[in-house]
């Protein structure tokens, strides 16, 4: 799903390998229930959809799931997820290793993957739960490098889902959404020369735009 501005926003469905658009709707909220919609209608409309690669919105993986259909998350979007916690240039050692790790994923095998987090986790797990003080809270304390838990957390959470497509290499999964985020950014630089355009009518432009009828 892509936005413009915090309110209103477009659904898309789209097959990478047939380099085509198969669903797409007008959405103000990036719910579960909005993927939900879009799979049945495919499902009912005869699609056998072998795989699906998410950017890692809560609750959508597992409406796919429910159906059977293997999920991978997006390993740019992982990578960004990282950066956004450790910046470009994180300054301890711990981070710097952890940032390093993150960007081996398009590169590596799930069990090497793994067996590298875990070494990394045992090497700086001290580190990890090193501790202020914080008298303005109720407990009293904070872990002092939240960002860095946030983002091994990250990684340990989604590591389930970086790596389905390396398990069902028959179906060709892609492990990124960059074809989709280059068909966002198709219409969004489109749109740009007409800014101001009443809702209807822009969304009748994307929708021409997602058809391929411009």
């Amino acid at each position: 799903m892509t936005f413009w501005g915090r309110s209103y926003g477009v659904m898309v469905f789209r097959s990478p390998t047939l380099k085509k658009n198969i669903w797409w709707k007008e959405s103000f909220q990036e719910t579960p229930w909005v993927y939900e919609e879009g799979l049945k209608k495919l499902l009912a409309d005869g699609w056998n959809i072998t795989g699906v690669v998410i950017d890692g919105k809560r609750g959508v993986a597992q409406v796919f799931e429910r159906y059977g259909i293997p999920v991978q998350y997006c390993q740019f979007h992982q990578v960004k997820t990282i950066t956004k916690y450790l910046t470009r240039h994180p300054q301890t050692e711990a981070a710097q290793e952890l940032r390093t790790l993150a960007l081996t994923l398009k590169d590596a095998m799930e069990e090497q993957f793994r067996t590298n987090l875990a070494a990394w986790f045992e090497k700086h797990k001290a580190f990890l739960h090193e501790r202020s003080v914080t008298p303005y809270k109720k407990r009293g304390w904070e872990y002092t490098h939240r960002r860095v838990r946030a983002a091994y957390r990250s990684l340990q959470q989604n590591c389930s889902r970086l790596f389905t497509y390396q398990r069902y290499p028959q179906y060709n999964i892609p492990n990124t959404t960059n074809t989709l985020d280059g068909m966002f950014s198709q219409i969004k630089n489109r749109l740009a020369v007409h800014r101001g355009l009443r809702r209807d009518r822009r969304y009748k432009m994307i929708a021409a735009i997602l058809n391929g009828r411009e």
